[in-house]
């Protein structure tokens, strides 16, 4: 059995990533295969300090905004959030991009962190993961790409 799921686990990874990039504007006027793509990271015990210290998150926003070839859309929103529950309590990132949207949320009590990175673009995923191993040390990364079609 599971033998099986590594056989689909392997043929849905290279289904996914041998699929067409990004769709000019013909090519979206014609039809594009997908319309978007959305990269989901649930981070595992990132460093407790760094999530905490919004200059830092800052800062880990524009860096992966430029590492990953998009531009911001007005400055990133930075805000801590459910401190009335301690296991949920941390801050919450929006950057807006010209091709969609890239969020996170942090938790401080655990340090674990959730990113979200969605754009009509396509984008470098091992570069992103690499940003955010550099940024939060996170001890282990689970990793879903999607692409969108509606």
């Amino acid at each position: 059995m599971k033998k099986r799921a590594a056989v689909w686990c392997t043929l849905l990874c290279t289904l996914i990533f041998s699929a067409p990039a990004f769709c000019t504007q013909d090519q979206q006027e014609e039809s594009c295969e997908y319309w978007g793509y959305h990269l989901i990271l649930d981070c595992k015990s990132c460093d407790k300090e760094k999530i905490k210290d919004p200059e830092h998150i800052k800062t880990f926003i524009k860096t992966l905004v430029e590492r990953i070839d998009m531009k911001a859309y007005g400055e990133p929103i930075l805000e801590h959030f459910a401190t009335h529950n301690p296991l949920a309590g941390g801050y919450s990132l929006v950057q807006l991009i010209e091709t969609s949207d890239i969020t996170a949320h942090f938790v401080d009590l655990n340090g674990d962190a959730y990113f979200d990175i969605f754009s009509c673009k396509s984008f470098d995923i091992p570069v992103a993961e690499t940003v955010i191993q550099e940024f939060f040390n996170p001890h282990s990364i689970k990793k879903i790409y999607l692409e969108r079609q509606a």
